[in-house]
């Protein structure tokens, strides 16, 4: 009996440390992080990285899970799901963003950054602090550090860009934003709005002839497939604010909150870093793929945009205060 009594014993017993083991291993939060970009871009991949080390670190407490490549839906649809609280972390385009907070779309207006230092002074200073602080009422909390999408440039299947001319009446497709539109009105296109999940379909259909974006996005969507010309334009700067549901966001306590925030600025730091890198080195492997290059006269563009009355038009909508403090980081404009 008492033997019995012992092994009854010792087995609830590891029952029992059986349970406990599994609850202790249970995420405490497990949140969602959704984008457009492919499994293998730098953005997911130093994402992991920060999703792992978050895990690590918080003892299992919180379990960041990753859906790439417009797995939870297209951008205007991520985009809702975050702010309701369906979804707990996104990525978007500050031009995307001004969709809802009007003044995150400053940092892509047409040709005001000359290069990274500048971009990284005002994305990180006082332009990017101005723009955060206005996220909570969009019910969105972003983390400090903007990440990296690089200079774009204009790709099409019929003709180089050399000038503003070449742009006349060109079907480009551009993302679901006024901000897009009004610059390749300006620049004499016809802009067409699309979710970059329907872009490959658009190029291949020929539904639009062009599209814009930076080597990486080229590269990992395969868009060579589908366009022949790359002409380098560095017509804008784009980046993506990680951002997570303000909803969800105060769910988390401040110990995980911090750890959140400390692991994706050190992520930003490597990704900015890879797509830089990326973007810098991409030519040669997209040339072997069938692509052509050339370098677009960007002062015609730029002077083509200036007289359409594009920076006066967007002066007016950012008011002077958001204009002078990017003119603290990019000179005069306009």
């Amino acid at each position: 009996m008492k033997r019995r009594a012992f092994i009854t014993s010792a087995a609830a017993g590891i029952a029992s440390f059986g349970i406990i083991s599994r609850r202790a291993s249970a995420a405490e939060f497990v949140y969602k992080f959704a984008n457009n970009q492919p499994e293998t871009h730098p953005t997911n991949t130093a994402a992991k990285k920060a999703a792992d080390r978050i895990r690590q670190e918080s003892g299992g407490r919180l379990d960041i899970q990753i859906f790439p490549n417009n797995q939870l839906g297209g951008d205007t649809d991520m985009l809702s799901q975050v702010r309701s609280g369906a979804l707990e972390f996104y990525m978007l385009s500050p031009t995307r963003l001004a969709n809802i907070i009007p003044d995150a779309g400053i940092s892509g207006l047409g040709f005001v950054f000359p290069d990274y230092d500048a971009v990284w002074k005002a994305m990180d200073g006082e332009l990017g602090a101005f723009i955060r602080a206005q996220m909570p009422k969009a019910q969105l909390v972003s983390m400090p550090k903007i990440w990296d999408n690089g200079f774009r440039h204009i790709t099409t299947s019929s003709r180089p860009i050399n000038s503003a001319a070449d742009l006349k009446n060109l079907k480009i497709r551009v993302p679901t934003t006024q901000m897009w539109i009004s610059l390749f009105k300006a620049l004499g296109t016809a802009p067409t709005g699309i979710d970059f999940a329907e872009l490959y379909s658009a190029l291949q259909t020929k539904v639009v002839d062009g599209q814009e974006n930076p080597l990486s996005i080229i590269q990992f969507g395969k868009l060579y497939e589908v366009q022949k010309y790359c002409s380098f334009t560095s017509h804008m700067w784009d980046g993506f604010w990680f951002v997570a549901s303000k909803k969800q966001w105060d769910r988390l306590p401040g110990d995980l909150q911090a750890l959140v925030s400390r692991h994706m600025d050190l992520a930003a730091d490597e990704q900015r870093a890879e797509i830089r890198g990326l973007n810098e080195s991409l030519q040669g492997d997209l040339q072997k793929r069938g692509m052509t290059f050339n370098s677009a006269d960007t002062a015609s563009l730029m002077k083509t945009v200036a007289d359409a009355g594009y920076y006066k038009e967007w002066k007016g909508k950012f008011g002077a205060d958001a204009w002078t403090l990017l003119q603290k980081y990019t000179g005069a404009v306009g």
